[in-house]
């Protein structure tokens, strides 16, 4: 490849980058300003509208058809392919996720990394939560049933072992049976990664965006001991 040819792709990389930074500091920016809820508001309209024009233009552009607002050709991967492609967004996410701990961590130490980590979940969690009843057409409030669904489709969910059980009396139980995170550090003959904090920020507010009414108690996560059949678990209750 010729170095003109090379710095137009590195370009066109860049400008994905860029945008996608851009929109975050929107949103964070929208949290900060007017709080969570009515960021998500916005953040469903203003990510509605991006998305069309995104795929629009970028189809436009390269001659790839449109269906339904999704480019033709990833409408009609087949499953095998679109599972690992949804599979490999999961992990470029969780990948994103550490490098930005890891930078962090490296300057400034591990207790700012994680009040940095914690402050980020208290507001994707939502975000992921929002995205998941929005395309799953789940309802407004639907309880533990609800939330059941939900917990199967968060991007964890495509690269972690999970399960997600009723109790006898009713509570819903998820067990991370095989964290991805975790059995990363124990191949490095590392001690598990205290993720309590995060994990308690995480499902609280995820379970109270699918249905304020949802109330989170953490079981066990690192740094708690825990069996080796499972690293974390989570039971949620629902207030009448």
């Amino acid at each position: 490849m010729s170095s003109p040819d090379r710095h137009l792709a590195e370009a066109v990389i860049d400008a994905v980058r860029r945008t996608i930074v851009h929109y975050g500091l929107w949103f964070s920016q929208s949290v900060e300003q007017f709080g969570i809820d009515r960021a998500l508001e916005m953040e469903r309209e203003a990510g509605d509208k991006a998305t069309a024009i995104i795929i629009d233009r970028l189809c436009t552009t390269l001659g790839i058809a449109v269906e339904d607002g999704l480019p033709a050709p990833l409408v009609h991967l087949d499953s095998d392919a679109a599972q690992a492609l949804l599979r490999a967004m999961a992990v470029n996410w969780l990948a994103v996720d550490g490098v930005w701990f890891q930078s962090v961590e490296k300057r400034e130490g591990l207790a700012p990394a994680k009040v940095v980590n914690d402050s980020c979940w208290s507001v994707f969690s939502p975000l992921e939560a929002t995205r998941i009843k929005t395309l799953g057409g789940l309802e407004e409030n639907g309880g533990l049933p609800a939330l059941a669904e939900a917990l199967r489709h968060r991007l964890y969910a495509s690269i972690n072992e999970q399960e997600i059980v009723f109790e006898d009396d009713g509570a819903l139980v998820m067990r991370m049976l095989k964290c991805r995170v975790q059995t990363a550090r124990q191949r490095k003959g590392l001690t598990d990664y205290p993720c309590k904090s995060g994990g308690v920020v995480e499902y609280t507010t995820f379970a109270h965006t699918i249905d304020k009414r949802i109330v989170c108690d953490c079981i066990a996560c690192p740094p708690d001991p825990h069996p080796e059949e499972w690293v974390c678990s989570w039971r949620f209750t629902l207030l009448e």
